[in-house]
């Protein structure tokens, strides 16, 4: 359990939780305006198509994976370390946790906006042949993007799991 100098590294998480959540806001009141919301009708927002990349995932990521989430993380190695009245395991993988997460919600929320206009703008163009070609390259970046947001979450667990078992077997 440490001083509050030694907690300082949970800022980095609440800062960019507080970052996404912002993003989210703006996305969720731009979201809304009349011309954009007729675009993203049209496009298939909220149920399908390029426009529920959009709205709901892009729009629920920013807000859920990169606000809540960073802050559950950080709740958690602060309680952690509180509770069980010692440091974390590792405040490598701690900040490995928030690099990998941080990198992988930008790289995902962006992946998604990106190819939501992209595809978009391909399908009210009626280039549906487009709109394909761009979906296959769309599904190797998203899969890049989730692995590195994954990353983070995985880094997380094996450093609370493991502080855990070390905690009971006494080697913490």
């Amino acid at each position: 359990m440490g001083n509050i100098a030694d907690q300082r590294y949970l800022l980095k998480f609440l800062l960019t939780a507080a970052t996404f959540l912002f993003i989210g806001t703006i996305q969720g009141v731009v979201q809304v305006l009349p011309p954009i919301r007729v675009w993203l009708d049209a496009i298939g927002s909220p149920i399908s198509g390029p426009g529920h990349m959009i709205d709901p995932l892009a729009h629920a990521h920013i807000n859920i994976v990169g606000g809540l989430v960073m802050i559950g993380m950080a709740m958690t190695y602060y309680l952690f370390e509180q509770v069980a009245g010692r440091p974390i395991l590792s405040r490598r993988l701690c900040n490995h946790s928030y690099g990998w997460l941080a990198v992988g919600v930008c790289c995902f929320y962006s992946t998604l906006l990106f190819f939501g206009i992209w595809e978009g703008r391909l399908m009210l163009a009626g280039d549906l042949a487009g709109q394909a070609e761009v979906h296959h390259i769309y599904g190797r970046v998203i899969a890049g993007a989730s692995t590195v947001m994954g990353m983070g979450f995985w880094v997380f667990f094996a450093n609370i799991f493991t502080g855990y078992r070390a905690l009971k077997r006494g080697n913490a």
